[in-house]
């Protein structure tokens, strides 16, 4: 009976955690890159449509060409964007790009 018990106690434990996780990852408050993340990336998105900003993904990927490893955020403040960065050997590096040039000003 102990056994059955420990058995159903188990599977209940398992099927809540990955809902425990789900709520953890998004009950944080807001984005790193600030509560208006919303707000520049439709300030951003507009520049790149009249052509006064260089694409994100541009950007991005010259990184990527610089630093292997992955974007773990990216935004726009003010006329520069903020890329975060994971390199491949561990580091986190911040980034800061010209948008209008696409220049990287800081990082790296």
């Amino acid at each position: 009976m102990k056994t059955i018990r420990a058995i159903i106690v188990a599977a209940a434990l398992a099927a809540a955690l990955p809902g425990a996780a789900w709520a953890q990852r998004h009950d944080r408050g807001p984005d790193s890159l600030g509560a208006d993340w919303r707000a520049q990336s439709d300030q951003a998105r507009g520049g790149v449509q009249s052509g006064q900003l260089v694409p994100l993904s541009r950007v991005i990927d010259m990184i990527g060409r610089r630093v292997p490893g992955r974007v773990l955020d990216a935004g726009l403040e003010g006329s520069n964007y903020r890329v975060r960065w994971a390199a491949a050997d561990g580091r986190r590096i911040d980034f800061i790009v010209d948008a209008r040039t696409g220049q990287i000003l800081s990082g790296g």
